[in-house]
């Protein structure tokens, strides 16, 4: 039964998913958290070990969640599940391409959705500052600052906008995860 929950999960999150990963992510944690597969913790674990495994994030998560729920039979259902969808659309806009980019609805539709990708991904990102630096994981939780949280985020930020600003080239996103990983481990030796 899992595996059939595990695979109807993860391709309704695939079918109903644009921009990527990272606008699968609000999806996969709102999902994650319902059916109480993993705590917010493990969840934000989840994704930093998806971000700094290859492959792309999305399955990545469907792979790592459906282990821990049912071992390697689930992460084969789970990433089959998050993948089939994107594949059969792939496959009939490549049939379809130069077809449909000349309609206006479709040029609308795709023009829509880009700001919908922007705002869930913004709001995944605030909710997890949220739930990093003040512990807030629902309404009504006390207040618990992170100060090494903050600490790590400001440095990081500081590390990519200073590089842009004098080298004018994005700093290497895999660097900034291995220097999180330096200073996560630094700070809670402190």
């Amino acid at each position: 039964m899992i595996y059939l929950t595990l695979f109807l999960t993860f391709l309704k999150i695939g079918a109903v998913s644009f921009g990527g990963g990272y606008g699968m992510i609000s999806l996969i944690r709102e999902t994650v958290l319902a059916n109480a597969w993993l705590t917010e913790e493990d969840f934000l674990n989840f994704i930093a070990v998806a971000e700094s495994t290859p492959g792309p994030l999305a399955v990545n998560m469907a792979t790592f969640i459906g282990s821990a729920q049912a071992g390697f039979l689930g992460a084969l259902v789970a990433t089959l599940g998050v993948v089939l969808p994107s594949f059969i659309i792939i496959l009939i806009i490549a049939a379809l391409i130069t077809n449909l980019l000349k309609y206006a609805g479709v040029k609308s539709v795709l023009q829509g959705i880009r700001p919908t990708i922007v705002g869930l991904i913004l709001a995944t990102a605030l909710t997890m500052f949220v739930t990093q630096v003040f512990g807030f994981t629902s309404v009504g939780d006390e207040f618990s600052f992170d100060w090494k949280a903050l600490v790590i985020f400001a440095i990081i930020a500081a590390i990519a906008i200073l590089w842009k600003v004098f080298k004018k080239k994005q700093f290497s996103p895999i660097l900034l995860i291995l220097i999180s990983g330096g200073l996560g481990i630094a700070l809670n030796v402190i």
